[in-house]
């Protein structure tokens, strides 16, 4: 039967009527909040291609612990910027570093809150990487390429450090092959088989990413990321990526950036069964602010229009900037 008897704007016609039948919806509880803690400061430090946001020192973590989960967001992903840095991210090895004392001293004071350590050296190497680096023979060009094998294991290593502060969730976003079965194995091995693992498991080398370069000082000093990183290109790739990190014991999966890739995020929800994240970036947190501050949207309303997107698309939860204010919007 058609028209007039059907009429969809029937369930439009009020604010309540809306919100009843709405599919996807937003919570405080969907939200991840990244965090960046830097060994080298005393007092927060804004972010100057990130409006609102701030590196802090890892005395500011309690107080921030407790500030965030006020707002009903109940996780965090952090970042470290260490005092120093060399070839191999040793520093990222440090227990007294400024991840693994943030880690404690939030956990400390919010014990409910759920702690993510992102696991990467590019934040601790000099050369900006997210690998451990040798040179080819001379006959192969001579250039410096990122050694895969080498560099998982500093990552389960540095997995390891950051459980045994407290971590609940290690997040390798290096986009190694054999990286999660690694670390699971070092995680295990430590006694930490409770430790989850949330894989980057699709991890684009997009342009979306260059105000968190600043953010987490970790901008690559020559060439790129394309020889690891994903090509944007590819979907069915993004399944194969998926899968694999799934067969070796990620117990959670993101996508990475999220708005240019609703669709890959739609995919991995339909060929996988596990916990779903995905990583609302930088460049798409800044984006809405430079638009917002010309005056060519309505901020808050584009925010939430964003952040249910990604939600529709399938994402169980988003690794996002714009976490604490959108929290005050939809709790």
């Amino acid at each position: 039967m058609g028209f007039p008897t059907i009429r969809p704007r029937r369930l439009r016609a009020t604010p309540e009527l809306r919100t009843l039948v709405r599919e996807s919806t937003l919570t405080p509880k969907n939200f991840v909040y990244p965090m960046f803690f830097n060994a080298q400061i005393d007092a927060p430090c804004p972010i100057s291609t990130m409006p609102g946001i701030h590196q802090f020192p890892v005395s500011a973590a309690r107080e921030q612990a407790k500030a965030i989960k006020a707002r009903g967001v109940n996780s965090v992903i952090l970042f470290g910027l260490p005092k120093t840095k060399d070839d191999r991210g040793s520093s990222g090895l440090d227990p007294e570093g400024p991840v693994p004392l943030a880690i404690a001293e939030m956990k400390s004071a919010v014990p409910e809150l759920v702690m993510m350590a992102d696991v990467c050296v590019d934040e601790y190497t000099e050369h900006g990487h997210c690998g451990i680096l040798k040179q080819r023979a001379k006959r192969d060009g001579g250039e410096w390429v990122v050694d895969n094998d080498a560099t998982i294991e500093v990552l389960a290593e540095m997995s390891v450090v950051f459980a045994n502060a407290g971590a609940d969730v290690v997040a390798p976003s290096d986009m190694m092959d054999g990286r999660v079965g690694k670390i699971r194995m070092a995680l295990d091995n430590a006694g930490y088989s409770d430790t989850c693992i949330l894989s980057y498991a699709v991890k684009y080398a997009s342009s979306f990413y260059g105000p968190f370069r600043e953010a987490a000082d970790c901008a690559p000093k020559f060439g790129d990321r394309a020889g690891y990183q994903m090509d944007p290109g590819n979907a069915r790739e993004a399944i194969r990526e998926s899968l694999l990190d799934e067969a070796e014991g990620a117990d959670m999966l993101m996508v990475k950036p999220a708005l240019a890739y609703l669709d890959i995020i739609r995919d991995v929800r339909k060929a996988s069964v596990l916990p779903l994240g995905a990583y609302n970036v930088s460049g798409e947190y800044a984006m809405l602010h430079a638009a917002a501050a010309r005056g060519m949207l309505d901020y808050k309303r584009a925010m939430m229009e964003t952040l249910t997107s990604i939600r529709r698309a399938g994402a169980d939860f988003i690794l996002t900037y714009h976490a604490l204010e959108a929290a005050e919007l939809c709790g």
